[in-house]
């Protein structure tokens, strides 16, 4: 068993523990809670993992190296960044590709890359974003966190070469 999963199980027993203590029936909502997230959300699990696995199979890992891999450095950091802010979807789908990616040779500059443009570049959450907060809002939050997937992802790779 790895840390995190130690972690987590300490942390849910801890919770099933103090839900125990506060009533009888909140262990038990707990879990049809946690049942129904599971079933809203296990399609886009499995098919991220089923994705992650096929990219695994399908793209030969000297591919991903030569594009991804820290032979790669600038180009690559900035490849993973623009994959990363076209990238649709939930963490469920992302992160088990991302993972894939990194141990088939992507450099961690090129993986913090992605999931940084992932996270704030994403274009497929802009149009949402402008109708929902305000486009002006949305293009400046745009403008302003433009520089920092790639210079996190290239801060990485530094970072790593140190180490």
């Amino acid at each position: 068993m790895d840390m995190t999963t130690l972690i987590f199980v300490v942390i849910a027993g801890g919770l099933f523990a103090i839900a125990c203590w506060r009533g009888r029936d909140l262990p038990v909502s707990g879990m049809i809670a946690a049942g129904r997230m599971l079933w809203r959300n296990l399609l886009v699990l499995l098919l991220g993992f089923l994705i992650a696995g096929l990219v695994q199979v399908l793209i030969p890992g000297e591919v991903i190296s030569r594009w991804l891999g820290t032979q790669a450095g600038i180009k690559g950091v900035l490849i993973a960044c623009v994959v990363g802010g076209l990238m649709p979807g939930s963490p469920y789908a992302v992160f088990p590709l991302v993972g894939a990616l990194y141990r088939a040779g992507a450099s961690t500059g090129a993986v913090v890359g992605f999931l940084s443009a992932w996270s704030l570049w994403s274009v497929t959450r802009l149009p949402l974003e402008a109708a929902l907060i305000d486009p002006q809002v949305a293009i400046t939050r745009y403008i302003v966190t433009f520089a920092v997937p790639p210079l996190a992802g290239l801060a990485s790779n530094l970072l790593v070469e140190m180490m």
